[in-house]
């Protein structure tokens, strides 16, 4: 008789230890109906140090922390803590005695965002579980893999993973994922938002969002300034609805979600009594009998007829369409702010601010992103010490070919100008696939570029991984401390640009105290949001990029009601990156930005010669600089200004600080 190997197959089985429902309070009384209305675990901020700080009466002082904590342990129930803002040199010993005082009264785990939380969590000796927030905008497994070295053991997803890629994600990474399930939705990439922080001096990675996601707009064409959605479904464009997947508790399970969350921090406790024990009733009836589950017909007319916006289910079953946005605006539970005009040059605050006080390099080097391989000549030939190359591509231009790059680096070394690889901002499961094969490429190049900018830790992984090229770290890390640099530097990035949200005071303390070579943006355009939505087709009726895919490559814009107009731009992924109207210009003020690594100009979006026009006036300036005169040229100032497509304009730096979470 022949032996028959058996084959061992590893079954999901579920139990009640199988999800986690996961609510939120920011108040005594929210706390207890989570707790009583059958949550898993809670999750709530202290008076410092979370996303949600425009509300006085909400979150837990310091002794209501500890209260709250033995409240629910007493019920079985876990607490977590959101650490999950950026913090700012100024905040961080403040946190430290935070930290300290959380490690005294234990909660189940902390929810962080800031690199500094990772250094000091290591410094101090805190042994309490670190879990991703949503804002640290992890989205693939090479960044899962680095952030298990720092003790990580759970993350929430990015909201635009779809079910099917969080699966699969899920099961090649091994780490408990939670997900945020119903409620209040950003629209755009976690992290990648900074319109309310520039504009307002408010960021929303702070916990202080003023929600211009929320404001009416018009859709234009750019160039014409014609508006576009006369007959469209409504002005409120990026108004997401809530999320609420009530009715896909079966297809969330399965995907191997863990931890369900309901966002609401700022709800009151009825509000969140109704919604934490509907689900937990839909999410025991389906672990108890799945074969048989329906959901609860009563159940759902009870969320949905108490309902503030909406609902949809965003990315969880594939792109978003029309039909997720609330464009009239008629469910809107509450304006945080109206349009405004974006500062021009109202720096009565940085003209009062003194030079960062570090010692200059004796030839201050400028570099330049650029779009295409002829705005990257442009920028070499007019004076640039580095170019960046590659990465998104605007339609209607297309992506660099590896054509492009070998043309490119050749040409730079000609002219002894570094050429570092631009990478994309985002790196699903697509960008992350491309760029294995391209970085595996690298080594067969008969001439290599000088290094790979990075904007995740993923990304950063994989370069790492794949290549011997020196990794630096672009806007989308954050950069918001020194400690933050700290943590870039074990990791083996090179050099780190400064976030745009910064104050000069904020970004003066990094550069004194940096350990890393600080980037700073000091001209161009920058996005206000990063979104995997596309905004043209939601508002215009007839887009159909199959029938018509010219519609792609038109140059689209939303005008505010302050009449402001936002460029959108589409890159080769489908994202739509919107711009602020105002170009950022630090011309008049490089005097004072001393011991800067790199003077950086976006120039991604701009013909050749209005690169090379930037790239000569600030070439001219840095080195007077260096040669110890004035930066400022009133004659070159002029021509920038005259020659600029937009208004200039000096974003955050009007602000003495990014307000603080303190």
């Amino acid at each position: 008789m022949k032996n028959v190997r058996k084959e061992v197959i590893v079954f999901m089985i579920l139990t009640r230890k199988s999800v986690e429902l996961l609510a939120p309070a920011g108040t005594w009384d929210a706390l207890v109906a989570d707790v009583e209305s059958g949550a898993d675990a809670v999750y709530l901020g202290g008076k410092h140090f979370n996303m949600r700080m425009h509300e006085g009466d909400f979150n837990f002082d310091d002794a209501l922390l500890k209260k709250a904590i033995d409240y629910a342990h007493a019920h079985d129930v876990r607490l977590y803590i959101t650490l999950n803002n950026l913090i700012s040199d100024e905040e961080i010993p403040q946190l430290k005695e935070y930290l300290q005082y959380l490690e005294e009264i234990r909660p189940d785990a902390l929810l962080v965002q800031d690199f500094a939380v990772l250094e000091l969590v290591h410094e101090l000796g805190i042994t309490i579980p670190l879990h991703t927030s949503v804002m640290m905008n992890t989205h693939n497994e090479h960044a899962i893999e680095k952030l298990k070295e720092y003790g990580i053991t759970r993350i929430v997803v990015g909201r635009e993973m779809t079910l099917s890629e969080l699966a699969l994600f899920r099961e090649r990474t091994g780490i408990e994922v939670e997900y945020f399930m119903h409620g209040d939705m950003c629209i755009s990439e976690s992290g990648q938002c900074i319109h309310s922080g520039v504009v307002f001096g408010q960021s929303g990675n702070r916990g202080r969002c003023l929600k211009p996601c929320r404001w009416a707009y018009e859709l234009i064409d750019e160039e014409s300034g014609k508006r576009l959605d006369e007959n469209g479904p409504g002005p409120y464009k990026l108004a997401l609805k809530d999320m609420c997947m009530y009715r896909a508790i079966p297809e969330l399970i399965q995907a191997g979600v863990f931890s369900f969350k309901i966002e609401g921090r700022m709800r009151p406790a009825p509000f969140l009594r109704r919604i934490v024990s509907i689900y937990r009733a839909a999410i025991d009836a389906y672990i108890e009998d799945p074969t048989g589950y329906a959901p609860n017909e009563a159940d759902w007319k009870r969320l949905y007829d108490n309902r503030a916006r909406d609902f949809t289910t965003t990315f969880a079953f594939g792109q978003p369409t029309a039909k997720d946005i609330g464009f009239d605006g008629s469910r809107e539970p509450r304006f945080f702010s109206q349009a405004v005009k974006e500062a021009g040059f109202q720096d009565e605050i940085l003209k009062q601010e003194r030079p960062i006080e570090r010692e200059n390099a004796p030839h201050r080097t400028l570099a330049v992103r650029v779009g295409t391989p002829d705005a990257a000549r442009a920028a070499i030939e007019s004076g640039a010490d580095v170019v960046y190359i590659g990465g998104e591509a605007f339609r209607p231009q297309r992506p660099w070919r590896l054509a492009d790059y070998a043309e490119i680096i050749s040409y730079a070394k000609e002219q002894h100008v570094r050429a570092v690889l631009n990478t994309p901002r985002t790196t699903m499961r697509r960008e992350c696939g491309e760029l294995e094969q391209f970085f595996s490429s690298i080594a067969a190049w008969a001439q290599q570029p000088d290094g790979i900018m990075v904007s995740n830790l993923g990304s950063l992984k994989l370069a790492q991984t794949l290549t011997d090229l020196p990794v630096q770290a672009d806007l989308s890390f954050n950069l918001f401390n020194h400690l933050a640099t700290v943590f870039m530097k074990d990791n083996g990035i090179v050099q780190a640009c400064a976030s745009l949200e910064l104050s000069f005071e904020q970004l003066r303390e990094i550069v004194e105290s940096a350990t890393l070579p600080i980037e700073v943006v000091v001209h161009g355009s920058y996005e206000t949001m990063i979104c995997d939505h596309n905004f043209p087709a939601m508002s215009l009726p007839q887009y159909n990029e199959l029938d018509h895919p010219e519609l792609m490559d038109r140059h689209y814009a939303l005008r505010d009601t302050a009449g402001e107009v936002h460029r959108i731009r589409i890159d080769q992924f489908g994202r739509n990156h919107i711009y602020f109207a105002k170009d950022l210009c630090l011309y008049p003020y490089l005097d004072k930005f001393n011991g800067v690594a790199s003077y950086r100009i976006e120039a991604q979006d701009e013909t050749p010669d209005y690169t090379a026009l930037l790239t000569k006036t600030y070439r001219a300036a840095l080195d007077r600089l260096a040669d110890g005169k004035p930066a400022l040229d009133e004659a070159d100032f002029q021509a920038l200004q005259e020659a600029a497509p937009r208004a200039l304009g000096i974003g955050t730096y009007r602000f003495r600080e990014s307000r603080n979470s303190i």
